[in-house]
């Protein structure tokens, strides 16, 4: 059987940090106040330098969509993938999820956003599937509670964990490629870690263990 592929989203296959542009198109309508956009660049920030509470964030994020139905927030979150995220998907980004799927292999989505911000991206590209954080829902309603584990840090090899095993696959046999710090765990797991346009301690640490280093 062939390798599963998994790509991060933020800053991997999108140019940018989606959580990021999904506060500026709230914020061009209206819909966010300042102090909020402020927090949201105050996080990136932490995130970029590896040292944010994934945690505590993404309960706050949750909260604020509590009590929504699911699938206006879908129609929300495919209207904002239209205008902020298709522009910024990396071309790089794009041949190699395309050179994978020829050569046979399963190509994922592994990250630490929500479903509803990847799955638009996964269509788009011919992908296979989605992991990623998931937000709890009660008859069709979002709880504004985020199911356990984050898919983030080792989070995210027990999710990816859990995916493998249900598809035949295994880990070890992986390629995976990010640009976070935040994702060493599963970088160290797989047999193949690509590191894509890394964050400063990501870069360190690839030249420390000898990884190539691309920019998409």
């Amino acid at each position: 059987m062939e390798p599963v592929a998994f790509f991060d989203l933020d800053k991997t296959l999108v140019r940018a940090n989606t959580g990021i542009l999904y506060a500026r198109w709230r914020y061009a309508r209206g819909e966010t106040p300042l102090r909020e956009m402020a927090r949201v660049l105050g996080w990136s920030l932490q995130y970029t330098f590896g040292v944010i509470d994934a945690s505590a964030v993404s309960t706050y994020a949750a909260r604020t969509i509590g009590g929504r139905r699911e699938s206006d927030f879908v129609a929300e979150c495919d209207a904002w993938y239209d205008e902020m995220v298709r522009p910024l998907i990396a071309e790089a980004a794009r041949v190699e999820v395309e050179r994978r799927r020829q050569a046979g292999q399963r190509t994922v989505i592994l990250t630490g956003s929500t479903p509803y911000a990847a799955r638009p991206l996964m269509r788009e590209l011919g992908m296979d599937d989605v992991i990623a954080s998931t937000l709890v829902v009660r008859d069709g309603v979002l709880t504004g509670e985020v199911e356990e584990p984050l898919c983030f840090g080792e989070g995210k090899v027990i999710r990816a964990e859990r995916w493998a095993a249900a598809h035949g696959a295994r880990l070890e046999d992986a390629v995976f490629y990010t640009d976070s710090i935040s994702d060493l765990p599963m970088l160290l797991r797989v047999r193949e870690p690509r590191v894509v346009n890394p964050d400063p301690r990501l870069a360190i640490e690839a030249r420390r263990r000898g990884w190539r280093t691309e920019r998409w």
